[in-house]
């Protein structure tokens, strides 16, 4: 009994390396290097239809049926082995090397195994966060709005792996962004944060939604919130927090959010609900509506074509609305084309040798096009307008760039600015990251913030930021703060019960 027990221990240790080994594989395949948070906050919300396709496929035949063969075809070997040794009646010092090589191959599985997911994860930095000296709840500031009189309509276009580094046509084969470049320009208006970074941790989807409308680095709680609960049930998502959906809900705003994934992908349909966004319109929604087959790519959803066109039907649709009540919106919208492994439309003319670079551009003519008609229709008159890029491109095994992105000092966000009547020569203060985006974005829309100041951001139309907040900190000490588990902030920002205030 005790040597079945021994053997099945063995047996295990060797399934979890091979799995481990897996995961990782998969990981730096799909995602490159991530943190602890981006795997419980993301990826374990993957779905089948609509939030990754193939990919989960691909993980459960490589993470969860290759392992579990691998150990079986082991224990299958080590057995006719074993029957070998019965009858060749080999000496005990024979049978002890082949033991002790066995003991150093399991013991090699594992420690490989365990050392590459570690590495895939950025393991070591997780544990390091928890004994960080500084706490996100010391420096946060409750959004306090201290004017609304000037309150405008708002729409935030996000876009899909919006890296500004793509538009230099020196590293690439073109500017990938120069449509909505022209339909953005400084001459007419325009104005843009001059190396807006992606905060330190960040570079995912939702990580880009919180942070830029909640003002915090996005991470679970520790407690009660559990990497199965993120897209399966939740009920709230970072309900504790006063977020941009929050804010403007509470001043008369209908907030509106169009996408072309599964509304229900890592738990965006829940973090709208929980933060004032009473239209949330996705995958389902689209299909419902009667959209054609041929508008969607399998893996994730509606192409950016039609989700702009949708955009424009409803954006005449808010306008009106609030034309004729007098209360204001704000339309958030994400792109959807440029997530790889990226799908080339019918619409799209692939001039370039990497079909990536004229994806990337075909997706922001539809997004220039959208400017386009907001400005065509009056509507820039009275609404403010921010478009950037939710995260950096990511720079995974399996994604392209890598020639030119791989060592590039100093990757940036694109992003745009406009605010009706504002004088357009006055600059926006540089080198802000996303978590200064919270502010900007209530600022934009009109509302008076006292200091500026929301969650760790200050606005990017203050050249300076208060002496006391997150953003004056010296740049070491700010990458610790956001790095920090801050455990118990975090309890509280998951718990509704027990907000941060």
């Amino acid at each position: 009994m005790g040597g079945l027990l021994v053997h099945g221990v063995i047996y295990l240790l060797v399934w979890a390396g091979f799995a481990l080994f897996a995961a990782a594989a998969v990981i730096r395949h799909y995602w490159g290097q991530i943190s602890v948070g981006q795997m419980f906050m993301n990826l374990v919300a993957v779905q089948t239809d609509g939030g990754g396709g193939s990919v989960v496929w691909v993980s459960m035949l490589v993470i969860g049926v290759l392992p579990v063969l691998l150990t079986v075809g082991i224990a299958v070997a080590l057995r006719l082995w074993r029957r070998r040794e019965q009858r060749t009646r080999q000496t005990s010092t024979s049978r002890v090397a082949v033991r002790s090589a066995s003991a150093l191959a399991v013991a090699a599985v594992v420690l490989t195994g365990s050392a590459t997911f570690a590495s895939a994860v950025s393991l070591r930095q997780y544990v390091k966060s928890a004994t960080s000296a500084h706490d996100v709840g010391e420096r946060y500031v409750q959004p306090t709005v201290t004017d609304d009189s000037g309150k405008r309509n708002l729409v935030v276009i996000y876009l899909e792996s919006g890296e500004a580094t793509l538009a230099d046509d020196q590293l690439f084969e073109k500017d990938a962004f120069a449509s909505l470049e022209k339909a953005t320009s400084p001459e007419a208006g325009w104005r843009s944060v001059e190396n807006f970074q992606q905060y330190e941790g960040g570079g995912w989807t939702m990580a880009g939604l919180a942070s830029t409308q909640c003002g915090v680095p996005l991470k679970t709680s520790g407690t009660g919130v559990s990497a199965s609960d993120i897209g399966a049930g939740m009920d709230q998502y970072l309900g504790g927090l006063t977020c941009l959906g929050d804010v403007l809900q509470d001043h008369g705003y209908t907030n509106a959010f169009l996408g072309g994934a599964n509304s229900s992908f890592a738990g965006k349909d829940t973090f709208l609900q929980s933060h004032g966004y009473t239209v949330d319109k996705g995958l389902e929604d689209w299909r419902a509506a009667g959209e054609s087959p041929e508008n969607f790519r399998g893996d994730w959803g509606l192409s950016d074509e039609r989700l702009l066109a949708n955009a424009r039907d409803e954006i005449d649709r808010l306008h009106a609305d609030a034309e004729r009540t007098g209360q204001p919106f704000n339309l958030s919208m994400l792109t959807l084309d440029t997530h790889e492994p990226v799908h080339v439309y019918d619409s799209c003319d692939v001039d370039t040798e990497n079909e990536v670079t004229s994806v990337f551009a075909c997706s922001m003519t539809q997004v220039a096009g959208f400017v386009d008609y907001m400005k065509s229709q009056g509507y820039l008159q009275d609404t403010a307008v921010v478009v950037m890029g939710d995260h950096l491109k990511h720079m995974s095994a399996g994604d392209a760039f890598h020639e030119q992105l791989d060592h590039h000092p100093n990757r940036t966000i694109f992003n745009r600015v406009w605010i009706p009547g504002e004088d357009a020569s006055t600059p926006l203060r540089a080198g802000a990251d996303q978590l200064s985006m919270f502010p900007t974005l209530l600022e934009a829309a009109g509302l008076s913030l006292q200091d500026g100041s929301a969650g760790l951001g200050v606005s990017v139309r203050r050249e300076d930021a208060p002496e006391n907040s997150a953003q004056s900190m010296d740049p070491a000490d700010y990458a610790d703060l956001l790095d920090s588990r801050s455990a118990h902030f975090y309890a509280r920002a998951w718990d509704p019960q027990d907000p941060v205030r």
